[in-house]
């Protein structure tokens, strides 16, 4: 039997997603613990995708095997009752078919919070990237639409990344005000390491009028990661969901009906 979970954390005090050696924080190495307590033998979670030491997930989309008979209620209090408090899974379900957590995904959605105002927040502190100077979000928005579309995104990768291939397919990329904060919505079938961050650096370049609005299409010419600008904070960016086909049954996130126009029409289109 193959379970399902979505998974909600604070990444602030953790050392990423996977697991590691040396006895190091890692939400995977939590997940596991509390899975293989309930199912009571040794489970290997596999994840959507890895996120770094600091970012965060309202649904991190999980899936572990398992021969145990559990109903869902028992599944989700039995694990949540081992997990730390900045871990939480918030749905069980058994996989529909073919289901795998990382290959069926046909696209994820990152979102990054800047805090723009003078004074740093004491609340959310790990929760947000803070820019003092004002920021002119349309600007960050328009430079963001030469993104779209299937690219090598080279320019927006870690220099130490480990992916074969640098192509990615951007479905959209709204950048807008709310008050105080300015939000980078996203979304691509897959992302490089560190590619929202580097993006999300490239645009606070851009809305401080450090660099034109043309940057973007520049870096994406260029592919060379030397002239990218900087990484953008980690404790900016969360991993807001998932999207897998129809048929797996999965439920959404409650933000995706929250989502900018561009972004809810994709979600209509899939």
């Amino acid at each position: 039997m193959r379970i399902v979970l979505g998974v909600e954390y604070d990444g602030s005090a953790f050392f990423g997603w996977q697991w590691q050696e040396g006895g190091l924080r890692t939400v995977q190495d939590a997940v596991q613990q509390a899975a293989s307590k309930v199912a009571n033998h040794t489970v290997t979670i596999v994840c959507t995708g890895r996120t770094d030491t600091g970012v965060h997930a309202l649904e991190q989309v999980v899936h572990f095997d398992t021969e145990s008979q559990r109903s869902h209620h028992s599944w989700l209090m039995g694990i949540n009752a081992n997990l730390p408090a900045d871990v939480r899974v918030i749905w069980v379900q058994e996989a529909v078919g073919d289901f795998h957590a990382r290959y069926s995904a046909i696209a994820r959605f990152y979102r990054y919070i800047i805090l723009n105002r003078d004074t740093r927040s004491a609340i959310h502190r790990d929760r947000v990237t803070w820019c003092h100077h004002q920021l002119e979000a349309e600007k960050m928005h328009q430079a963001a639409q030469a993104l779209v579309g299937s690219h090598d995104f080279t320019s927006f990768r870690a220099l130490k990344c480990q992916s074969v291939s640098p192509m990615r397919l951007m479905y959209f990329i709204e950048v807008y005000r709310q008050g105080e904060q300015v939000i980078m919505d996203i979304s691509a079938n897959a992302f490089l390491h560190h590619m929202v961050r580097n993006i999300a650096g490239v645009l606070m370049a851009i809305g401080m009028g450090d660099k034109p609005v043309q940057w973007t299409e520049e870096l994406l010419a260029c592919k060379n990661r030397q002239v990218g600008g900087v990484t953008a904070p980690a404790h900016g960016l969360y991993l807001v969901g998932v999207y897998y086909p129809q048929k797996y049954a999965l439920p959404k996130h409650a933000i995706f009906n929250k989502l900018p126009a561009t972004a809810q029409r994709f979600q209509h289109e899939i």
